[in-house]
């Protein structure tokens, strides 16, 4: 009987596949969003392979011209020293490596962009939540305090993956249950990726990553001062459309690049490892120790694409394939 993902883990093993494209075809499979299935079809495609191959390429030009230098030496006092060219092509190719590793993870594009809407107790958070989801998601009432919980909200803004999460509203006093409904909303604050801010602009958490909303306009501008970024009303639809679009404005910035590569937690240990090994090499006079440095930095990128030392994690992704698939 075929195993899960069997045919998949024999084209790895006879070499038709790398380890990326695998890992892109298995989120191929479990994409919801065109965003997912486009950035999973990159990867499936070998896009995570040929730039990994590039820096690999550029990575085995150092190491050889360094295992050349000590490999032909007559003695260990003969063996010169790296040549500034080389000592520029270790520093620039981490550099690239940087680079990649500050773009946006893949995680947020598989899980969707956390948005957290947040503010104090009947502000209009769950209404404006139910306008945004489009469905009655989240218990809307006069009563403040009605909502306690976190209520996640899967949904696409566009074409692009959200969780959009209402909060419990955040006071001074209540009691013990709504206490602990106010320290989960605080938590989710603190790791949200974008926050809806319905309270006074002066006590938003974390300017950076809000959106500034004026909720209820259709009842006037509230008493305080502060300039929010727009102003909504669900009763009578003002700002909802400006709403939207700030919100998918701000989820793009959030996502890798349709354009891009999405790298995942295991992409980015790897290469962050390659980078800190190539700066390692970079920063040696000795050049058997900066030679060392760089065969490491490879079987860092060598285990990125399964060259080496991935036994370990096949059964759990191919696992998360269709039986036979």
């Amino acid at each position: 009987m075929a195993e899960p993902g069997e045919f998949t883990r024999r084209a790895f093993s006879n070499g038709k596949l790398d380890l990326a494209q695998a890992e892109g075809l298995a989120d191929l499979l479990a994409a919801e969003t065109e965003a997912q299935r486009r950035q999973a079809l990159r990867q499936a495609e070998g896009g995570l392979g040929r730039l990994v191959g590039g820096w690999r390429e550029r990575l085995l030009g150092l190491a050889a011209r360094a295992e050349a230098a000590i490999e032909f030496a007559e003695d260990e006092d003969d063996v010169p020293a790296l040549a500034p060219g080389d000592l520029a092509g270790m520093a620039s190719l981490a550099a690239d490596m940087e680079a990649a590793l500050r773009q946006p993870p893949a995680e947020r594009l598989r899980d969707g962009v956390r948005i957290v809407v947040a503010g104090p107790t009947n502000a209009g958070k769950s209404s404006l939540i139910n306008v945004i989801a489009g469905r009655e998601a989240a218990i809307a009432s006069p009563i403040a305090g009605t909502t306690r919980d976190l209520i996640e909200i899967p949904l696409a803004i566009g074409d692009m993956p959200c969780l959009l999460i209402d909060s419990a509203g955040l006071r001074e006093g209540g009691g013990q249950i709504e206490q602990i409904g106010m320290a989960r909303a605080r938590t989710a604050i603190e790791s949200a990726d974008l926050i809806l801010w319905l309270g006074p602009p002066d006590r938003c958490p974390d300017r950076d990553r809000s959106i500034l909303v004026q909720s209820k306009a259709d009842l006037g501008k509230p008493p305080g001062g502060g300039t929010v970024d727009v102003a909504t009303s669900t009763v009578t639809g003002e700002g909802l459309d400006a709403l939207r679009g700030l919100l998918e404005s701000r989820v793009r910035t959030l996502l890798p690049p349709a354009d891009g590569i999405a790298l995942n937690a295991r992409h980015r240990e790897r290469i962050a490892e390659a980078a800190e090994e190539l700066r390692a090499a970079a920063g040696q006079y000795d050049i058997l120790f900066a030679a060392e440095h760089l065969r490491q930095a490879r079987i860092a990128l060598d285990r990125i694409t399964g060259r080496a030392g991935v036994e370990e994690m096949l059964d759990a992704l191919f696992g998360r394939f269709c039986i036979g698939k």
